[in-house]
């Protein structure tokens, strides 16, 4: 694999603007992601400069990570928030452990197969146990019920169901949201 896979800068918002309108551009973008590229697309700038600035910056808040290639160009995506007890969380229950939440997960149609997506996973999920403070105990992420492709990936990576999940936002078939889990291994 020629990419490298690292944290985005903050003066790099055009390039996650770019990549966060081709996701929500993508056929399953749907199935995959609660926003819209119509929505996404209106925000101004200053949105974009905040929220990459937010996953820049070293904090313990969230990090974005992507796939650069040789020539500079983003090949992917993933984003992890930190979820702490007793914090406001934007999906999903408040957590009982200190946990992170993986979201955002992207790569281009051409790139795949490649094994970015499973590099990108490595890097959120070892920031995830890197922080400091109370150690997060389990990385999170949501699928829709028909989102078979990425359900599938998610197993791959060593996620696995928790049985929990939420109605899909917007969605008035009855569709799910599944959270999938992969937790803190456990050293002796």
């Amino acid at each position: 694999m020629e990419h490298v896979i690292r944290p985005v800068r903050a003066d790099e918002w055009r390039k996650a603007r770019e990549i966060r309108l081709a996701a929500l551009q993508d056929p399953a973008a749907p199935l995959a992601f609660l926003d819209t590229y119509e929505a996404a697309a209106a925000r101004p700038d200053a949105h974009w400069q905040e929220r990459t600035a937010g996953a820049s910056d070293g904090s313990d808040s969230a990090r974005q990570f992507v796939a650069e290639a040789p020539d500079g160009a983003w090949a992917g995506t993933v984003t992890v928030r930190v979820e702490r007890p007793g914090a406001d969380i934007r999906f999903g229950e408040a957590p009982a452990v200190d946990q992170t939440h993986v979201i955002g997960v992207y790569v281009r149609p051409e790139e795949r197969g490649a094994g970015l997506a499973e590099a990108l996973f490595r890097a959120a999920v070892e920031w995830s146990w890197s922080l400091e403070g109370a150690p997060i105990q389990r990385v999170r992420l949501y699928v829709h019920e028909r989102n078979a492709r990425a359900e599938a990936f998610y197993r791959k990576a060593g996620f696995v169901p928790t049985g929990a999940s939420l109605p899909v936002e917007g969605d008035d078939s009855g569709a799910r949201e599944l959270e999938y889990e992969v937790r803190r291994p456990v050293t002796v």
